[in-house]
């Protein structure tokens, strides 16, 4: 593997978001800055900006530190306190970089929250989290209780419900913390700011329909999906990194070019590929390496709709701020029934002209990997594409075994490759 990295002026640009970000919440508390601690399902950006607090993402800490090869001390350090080895690994991860001092992914000191704030969309798991949070924290928490789209469709009694959550139970609290009355019409420029961003998201996305594909939609597809998941939606920054990222891949189209990986530029096109379930982050650049050595290019993802599902549609609404936000934690993907997400995954294989699709089964997740194995099956019937199964972890390097996984992808695209009628490689 060579050690070159090789990355778009957009990730760079995004790096460079990322570390500045991490620079303001080191200095928040002598600006006097409020910090909320939040998650990207169901994240209310544009209403914490609009009171001027900087957020941190636990599950962002957490894969980034897996990235960085350190979560596997933390899990050992939660581990070593007591908490279990099946518990969530961002949990773990989380809690044992708190345990050793809070120090975040980039090397600076994360400071403690002035609020808790879950926006509940799927995952049981976030519950628990916040409750361990709120031990070490002497600070308020703020719960919103998101309905399950049992029935696969949201209702205007949801929509209702949550936003009125917002109103009377987070705005509140939002302004005896910062000491500032929500200003409701920067709140709605935050948002449209939002669609903008959004817009050209799904534009880079939906690329993926090109062959060959631009992009690859579930590697490549996390750097895409950063910006607009966490801390910067709503903001310059994040317009004008979309921009520059649609602009990027408008180019590559016109030249009839793949995507670009850590490897280089992927020259050769051969499967194409629909991923449910997230990726592994501590041998992240190893994993997709093994797609990019077969020209398997993924053209969708489940996981980046992990935040927001754009591409069927929702823009946030500046028209109804409150309401807007109620929907967007509403449609979030692990908030989807099952039957909704069979239909997501195979409407993908269908559009984006897959050969087959990939589910990655996180041992820790059960947001993503309850019913995965259900959701092979169905996927399987509706669309007449094979599928594969693998199975790897989020941020613990124990459950990710490279010569296990590499053999399960060969065997899987020699399989494709014979129905292509394509040359099968050893």
């Amino acid at each position: 593997m060579s050690t070159k990295v090789v990355k778009e002026e957009s990730m760079v640009k995004q790096k460079e978001m990322i570390a500045d970000h991490f620079k303001k919440l080191a200095r928040a508390k002598e600006e006097g800055k409020k910090v909320v601690y939040t998650f990207v399902p169901g994240n209310l950006t544009e209403l914490l900006l609009a009171f001027d607090c900087l957020t941190v993402h636990p599950e962002i800490n957490a894969l980034q530190s897996g990235m960085r090869k350190k979560s596997g001390e933390y899990i050992a350090e939660a581990e070593r306190a007591g908490h279990s080895e099946d518990v969530c690994t961002y949990v773990k991860c989380d809690i044992g970089m708190l345990m050793k001092g809070n120090i975040g992914p980039t090397g600076e000191q994360l400071p403690e929250p002035d609020l808790l704030l879950l926006s509940y969309t799927g995952c049981y798991t976030f519950m628990k989290w916040f409750e361990l949070l709120r031990e070490r924290y002497d600070c308020p928490t703020v719960m919103l209780q998101v309905p399950y789209q049992g029935d696969g469709e949201i209702t205007p009694k949801m929509v209702e419900y949550v936003s009125r959550q917002l109103r009377e139970v987070l705005v509140p609290k939002l302004e005896e913390i910062t000491g500032k009355q929500l200003d409701e019409a920067r709140l709605q420029e935050l948002l449209a700011s939002s669609a903008r961003s959004e817009e050209n998201l799904v534009h880079v996305l939906e690329s993926a329909k090109n062959r060959p594909s631009p992009i690859d939609a579930y590697f490549g597809g996390v750097y895409y999906i950063g910006p607009l998941f966490t801390a910067f939606r709503g903001t310059p920054a994040a317009e004008e990194y979309y921009r520059m990222a649609a602009e990027e891949v408008d180019q590559r189209v016109a030249l009839g070019l793949g995507p670009v990986t850590p490897e280089g530029q992927l020259e050769n096109e051969r499967f194409r590929l629909v991923t449910e379930g997230p990726p592994n982050w501590t041998h992240f650049r190893e994993f997709w390496k093994m797609f990019y050595d077969a020209g398997a290019v993924v053209v969708a993802s489940t996981y980046t709709k992990v935040g927001g599902t754009y591409d069927r549609g929702f823009r946030h609404d500046p028209s109804r701020p409150f309401e807007t936000l109620a929907e967007y934690c509403l449609g979030c993907y692990t908030n989807l029934n099952l039957p909704d997400r069979v239909n997501m995954i195979a409407d993908y294989v269908r559009d984006y002209h897959a050969d087959g699709f990939l589910i990655n089964s996180v041992k820790s997740c059960n947001s993503f990997s309850a019913g995965q194995l259900v959701i092979l099956r169905h996927v399987e019937e509706k669309c007449g594409k094979p599928g594969a199964f693998i199975e790897s972890d989020l941020v613990d390097p124990r459950y990710f075994s490279p010569s296990n996984i590499k053999n399960r992808l060969e065997s899987y695209f020699q399989m494709l490759a014979q129905r292509k009628g394509q040359k099968v490689t050893a």
